[in-house]
């Protein structure tokens, strides 16, 4: 598991690289049991229970401002999806603002700190506002999404659970008043862009060379907490002392 999470914090693209030119040339005394490159890749779906068990505890904790959105994680090029074989059934053609895709979509929920609040996994053609509900059980407070989320029915539900639901709005539709502190909050919804960035940059959730679902899971586990191991996140700073005195 360490060796795993140490590759997305490494800047190496090629897991087989880190391992045999780093870990096996420069980890010896870190790592006195280390076994050849097949191998070890044959113990991996052994740690993956551990894995998202390790990542649900690194969770950050709710401030009352949060911030949702998903990103797709492609798994092949679009026109070769018709003869892909390893996530065949599983994965599916989805459809972002950058254009169609193949593979799965991320949905993420962080704080205004960046730290990570919840996460769900999802086909790459399921609606992003099917998850919401789930994503946001365990908050409370405001929560900022941009348009894609626009429903009239998740903000009447989510208002009896006690979260206020804010997204962006269309051109044609009446924008809603907002108060000054909320509008400006909006304006910062980037802060979960920044992290999607990051994660897809630095610790490298996103790759098509993936030989079996497991790979792709254990890589996608490991993303997420080298990321939540980040020491400097993207964060609004905001003064939460303060926002009682704020119009």
């Amino acid at each position: 598991m360490t060796i795993l999470i140490a590759f997305h914090q490494s800047g190496y693209r090629c897991f087989k690289d880190f391992y045999t030119d780093y870990i096996c040339q420069h980890c010896q005394s870190e790592f006195p049991a280390l076994v050849s490159y097949p191998r070890f890749i044959a113990y991996l779906p052994s740690v993956l229970v551990p894995l998202f068990a390790y990542l649900l505890s690194l969770r950050g904790s709710c401030t009352g401002i949060s911030f949702v959105d998903s990103t797709s994680l492609v798994v092949c090029d679009i026109h070769r999806a018709h003869q892909h074989k390893v996530f065949a059934g599983i994965a599916h053609k989805g459809k972002t603002s950058c254009g169609w895709f193949f593979g799965f979509k991320l949905h993420l929920t962080v704080n205004d700190k960046g730290e990570l609040l919840s996460f769900r996994l999802t086909a790459g053609n399921v609606d992003d506002r099917k998850p919401v509900k789930d994503l946001l059980a365990a908050l409370f407070g405001k929560v900022f999404a941009d348009r894609g989320y626009i429903s009239q029915e998740l903000i009447d539900f989510l208002a009896k659970e006690g979260i206020c639901f804010i997204t962006k709005v269309r051109k044609n539709m009446k924008k809603p008043a907002l108060s000054a502190l909320d509008a400006a909050l909006l304006r910062k919804r980037a802060i979960i862009e920044t992290v999607i960035d990051q994660l897809k940059n630095i610790s490298q959730v996103e790759h098509t060379r993936h030989r079996a679902p497991s790979g792709f899971l254990w890589n996608l586990a490991a993303a997420l907490i080298a990321y939540c191991h980040q020491p400097k996140k993207p964060s609004l700073r905001i003064q939460h002392h303060a926002l009682a005195v704020v119009p």
